[in-house]
C-alpha cells in the first residue's frame, strides 16, 4: 500500500484495519461435491442427501418467494386475512430453507444459494410477472407445496434406508409437517362455502324437530 506523506511516498504493509478489496478468490469446492466428516453416514448416503436436499431447497426458496410475492399482489374481500397468513408462511419457508442449507453444510456439501442457481435447479413452474387473481394465486402455492412434498417424502424415505436418520428427520419433522399444515390453511380458503348461514334463510328447512315427541 502507497501512502503519500507531505511530498513523500510510502510503503506500508497490509494492517488490519484496512481491507482487503477486489479479491479475486478460486473455488476451493465444486457445487455437487462433499467432504469427508466423521459423522458416522456414508459418503454416498451424504452425497444422495445433498442432491436430494439441494433439489428441495431450490423448490422451497422459490415457495418463499411466490408467498412474498402473492402476499404483496392480495385482493379483495379476504385481502388482509390472507396478506398476513401468506407472510406468516413466507416466514416459516424461510426458516425450513435455512435448516435445509445448514444440513447440506453439516453432511459436508454446498448448499445452492445463488438465486440465478436456484432458478437452473428449480422444478416449480414460473408464474406471471403480473398480478393473478386470488384462487389462481392459491392454487400455486399449493401446486408448489404438492411438488415440494412428493419430493421430500420420497428423499426422507430413502435417506432413512441409507441411514441418514438427521436428513430424514429435518424433512419429515421439518419440511412435510410444515409443508402440510400450510397447504391446509391454504386450501380451506379456497372452499365455496358462505360465511354465515342465518335462520330463515331457507336453508335446511323441515329438518328440525320439534321437542314434542321428537317430531
Amino acid at each position: 500500500m502507497i501512502v503519500p506523506i507531505k511530498g513523500r511516498t510510502k510503503a506500508l504493509k497490509h494492517s488490519g484495519s484496512q481491507p482487503w478489496l477486489h479479491v479475486d478468490g478460486t473455488e476451493i469446492q465444486e457445487f455437487g461435491t462433499v467432504r469427508t466428516w466423521p459423522l458416522a453416514v456414508s459418503d454416498e448416503a451424504r452425497s444422495y442427501s445433498c442432491e436430494r436436499l439441494n433439489q428441495i431447497l431450490s423448490d422451497t426458496q422459490i415457495l418463499y418467494h411466490l408467498y412474498k410475492k402473492h402476499h404483496w399482489l392480495m385482493r379483495g374481500p379476504t385481502f388482509y386475512q390472507l396478506h398476513l397468513l401468506l407472510d406468516k408462511h413466507a416466514g416459516e419457508q424461510l426458516e425450513l430453507v435455512d435448516m435445509m442449507a445448514e444440513r447440506i453444510q453439516t453432511l459436508g456439501g454446498i448448499a445452492v444459494g445463488d438465486p440465478r442457481h436456484v432458478a437452473e435447479i428449480t422444478v416449480v413452474p414460473r408464474p406471471p410477472n403480473g398480478a393473478e387473481e386470488v384462487p389462481a394465486m392459491l392454487s400455486r402455492l399449493i401446486e408448489a407445496h404438492e411438488t415440494i412434498l412428493v419430493a421430500a417424502h420420497d428423499a426422507a424415505a430413502r435417506a432413512a434406508e441409507m441411514g441418514d436418520d438427521g436428513t430424514n428427520d429435518l424433512l419429515v419433522s421439518n419440511v412435510i409437517r410444515t409443508g402440510e399444515l400450510q397447504t391446509w390453511f391454504l386450501v380451506e380458503h379456497l372452499v365455496d362455502t358462505p360465511l354465515v348461514e342465518t335462520p330463515g334463510n331457507g336453508h335446511g328447512r323441515g329438518t328440525r324437530h320439534s321437542r314434542r315427541g321428537g317430531r
